[in-house]
């Protein structure tokens, strides 16, 4: 999804909707195929996300001066954030060009997101090949960093791009020569692109990104938005039951009994540490093998059959405690 055309096959692709009264059965290949990618529950994460990039946009869309307000959405691995911002960059997407169709005649319409990575050990020239590579704008080796940048700030706002998605942008040490020269792009950009800019990263504001001058700048122009693990409870709601119940509802298993997921609830959020990415992979895994195994349905037995991620599963072992020291 880092190129034009990766990005429009992802955010034009109708996504995965579970099956609903009176759908005709579908074949176990593609109810497989269903599971592996599966639903992209509404977190929220993804609400909360939602709302402050509408707002942001609408804020900055008229800044002529300055680097726009910005947003950088922090929290542990596997809490959703790539999920949330991919899905935000989507919805935008899908509202930017039903608004504004291509014009008769013309073969392409404006490209209103662009979504990146920090390569890891990124310069301030590998970064700006990024934002090149994903429009397709052609450089060579011989190239500078700052005609690249020049042809990168020309065609993203000839191509109309609104809103530009960064992730891993722990990635960046502004404590490095080269880590600094890539923040320093990054804040040139702002400037010089009128877009607006949303950051993902593991653990943002412990980074060395808010440290310094320069992170001082960074802090002063985005807002942050922590995108950590669901809590069991929430006052009197339960945002972790209810995203295990979105997620059973969306399941196509033939002999699974409904409720037995958000029954589980309790084990589900101590064995996944509230976290959604491994809610997630632990559902869809004991999905497809309920398939494989000829079950078709999931129970507590077939979830603790499941090895999950290492953290997940570093989570759930218990703390040995360390022996009193002897005089």
């Amino acid at each position: 999804m880092t190129t034009w055309q990766g990005w429009q096959h992802f955010a034009t692709t109708p996504p995965q909707t579970p099956p609903g009264p009176g759908d005709a059965p579908r074949s176990p290949e593609e109810r497989l195929a269903y599971h592996s990618a599966f639903v992209t529950v509404r977190t929220p994460a993804i609400n909360t996300l939602a709302t402050q990039v509408r707002t942001l946009m609408l804020l900055g869309r008229h800044q002529q001066t300055t680097a726009r307000p910005s947003l950088i959405v922090t929290g542990p691995a596997a809490a959703g954030k790539t999920t949330a911002l991919l899905e935000v960059g989507r919805t935008c997407h899908l509202a930017h060009t039903r608004k504004n169709p291509a014009p008769p005649g013309r073969a392409h319409q404006q490209v209103p997101v662009a979504y990146l990575l920090v390569p890891p050990g990124a310069t301030a020239k590998t970064l700006a090949t990024e934002f090149a590579r994903y429009l397709g704008i052609p450089t060579t080796t011989r190239m500078t960093q700052t005609q690249i940048t020049e042809a990168v700030c020309h065609t993203y706002t000839q191509a109309g791009v609104r809103l530009i998605l960064i992730d891993e942008i722990h990635r960046l040490n502004p404590r490095t020569t080269t880590g600094a020269e890539a923040t320093d792009l990054l804040k040139d950009l702002t400037e010089r692109i009128r877009a607006t800019f949303v950051y993902t990263g593991i653990d943002v504001a412990a980074t060395p990104l808010f440290t310094g001058v320069r992170g001082a700048q960074l802090a002063g122009r985005a807002s942050l938005i922590t995108c950590g693990p669901l809590p069991a409870r929430h006052g009197t709601r339960r945002p972790f039951t209810d995203l295990v119940t979105d997620m059973e509802a969306a399941l196509d298993l033939t002999q699974h009994t409904p409720g037995t997921l958000p029954r589980h609830s309790t084990y589900l959020h101590q064995r996944t540490a509230g976290r959604i990415g491994s809610l997630a992979r632990l559902i869809r895994q004991a999905a497809i093998t309920a398939i494989c195994d000829g079950t078709e349905r999931i129970t507590k037995k077939s979830l603790e059959a499941i090895q999950l991620d290492h953290l997940a599963e570093e989570a759930r072992r218990p703390r040995t405690r360390q022996p009193a020291r002897t005089g």
